[in-house]
């Protein structure tokens, strides 16, 4: 069978990424796929790996902020450059889609992680009378977007946004067979952990407040780069003792992390883009066997009520989350059974290793089509 081959691209995203990187890249090196990693490897402070059979990593310009234009052009060179010797191009970033107009290109598939319009109106770097008329060209682009390329969606729910049906390979995590049960005391202390991005409108300010008032012998620990006025919120309560932050971890030891926790934590505000998507974070910690405190988003909501796996809390609240955290501290033995609950739900339903087949078979049909 002839080997295949996809040209990845992103420059938002850390090289590192959980569903770029070691999901969707390493199914398609297990099938067989030579793959082109184009990702903002010193953007990030990193170098590219060169023993990773099958892979070739290529360094491009990071997009961040308002400063876009160099990594779209970056981005527009390599695809007119690089894209014609693969089989396929799969894009991360909507941005991206603005590089290609005019390339002769094979199959192009944007990977639809978020509800970008939505997204689109809380982004601090955008001044807020152009966030609405920003995300209203978003939503043009998709449409168009839809007409011109192929699509990936990361969740059932964004099949409403668009005409046509489309292939959905949602945010499942690879789950351990046998995970270490939750509430184990490490170091002395029960740790609440805290996994991924953090900024105001992902609950970085509540978790300050929750880890000073958690009792003796109960910890925070973030893990996870912050953004805007999170950064200084985070690093002002890691310097006086009040929470542990890692920063970004890559996403093996990440996960590793969460192992033995008390519970994991999203306390996600109610926005937009928030709401018809499966928080991932919380998707991991149950798959790790840690039950989980969330926000009444409709979607992570569902999953804990039907797994029974942790407990519910309304948005930016402080004292529920800490009674729930002191409750399990009492009582760990819960704790561990809701965990188990989790694990169990998890394995079955959001398990990557069920789902990785159907995501290079989507791949490969598209690539099929040709140009």
């Amino acid at each position: 069978m002839r080997v295949r081959s996809v040209l990845v691209l992103t420059v938002v995203h850390h090289p590192d990424d959980s569903r770029v990187r070691h999901r969707q890249i390493a199914a398609l090196l297990d099938a067989g796929w030579r793959v082109t990693y184009a990702a903002p490897w010193s953007g990030y402070g990193l170098e590219p790996p060169t023993d990773v059979p099958g892979l070739d990593p290529v360094d491009v310009p990071r997009a961040r902020g308002r400063h876009r234009t160099a990594a779209l052009r970056g981005a527009r060179e390599l695809l007119r450059s690089r894209a014609g010797g693969h089989d396929l191009v799969l894009l991360h970033d909507p941005e991206l889609l603005l590089a290609t107009p005019g390339l002769d290109l094979p199959p192009v598939v944007w990977d639809v992680h978020e509800d970008t319009a939505a997204a689109v109106e809380v982004r601090p770097w955008i001044p807020g009378p152009l966030r609405r008329p920003a995300a209203a060209a978003v939503r043009s682009v998709e449409r168009l977007a839809e007409r011109r390329v192929h699509l990936l969606l990361a969740d059932h729910h964004y099949t409403q946004r668009f005409r046509r049906p489309h292939p959905v390979v949602p945010n499942v995590v690879s789950v351990p067979d046998r995970p270490q049960p939750a509430a184990q005391v490490q170091d002395g202390v029960l740790r609440v952990v805290y996994l991924g991005s953090n900024t105001l409108e992902r609950g970085a300010a509540e978790m300050v407040q929750v880890a000073r008032a958690l009792p003796d012998g109960v910890r925070l620990e973030v893990i996870g780069p912050a953004h805007g006025s999170a950064d200084g919120l985070l690093r002002e309560a890691a310097d006086h003792g009040v929470l542990d932050w890692l920063g970004f971890l890559p996403a093996d030891e990440a996960v590793r992390r969460l192992d033995g926790a008390l519970a994991g934590l999203c306390l996600l505000h109610d926005q937009a883009n928030f709401r018809p998507s499966m928080a991932t974070k919380v998707v991991e910690y149950l798959g790790r066997g840690v039950p989980a405190v969330v926000t009444p988003l409709p979607v992570q909501q569902d999953l804990v009520r039907r797994s029974g796996a942790g407990a519910v809390v309304p948005f930016e609240a402080t004292t529920e989350v800490v009674d729930v955290l002191a409750g399990w501290a009492a009582d760990p033995d819960q704790a561990r059974e809701l965990g188990l609950r989790g694990h169990r739900y998890v394995a079955e339903h959001h398990d990557w290793e069920r789902l990785k087949t159907d995501f290079v078979t989507a791949l490969d049909t598209i690539a099929g089509t040709g140009r």
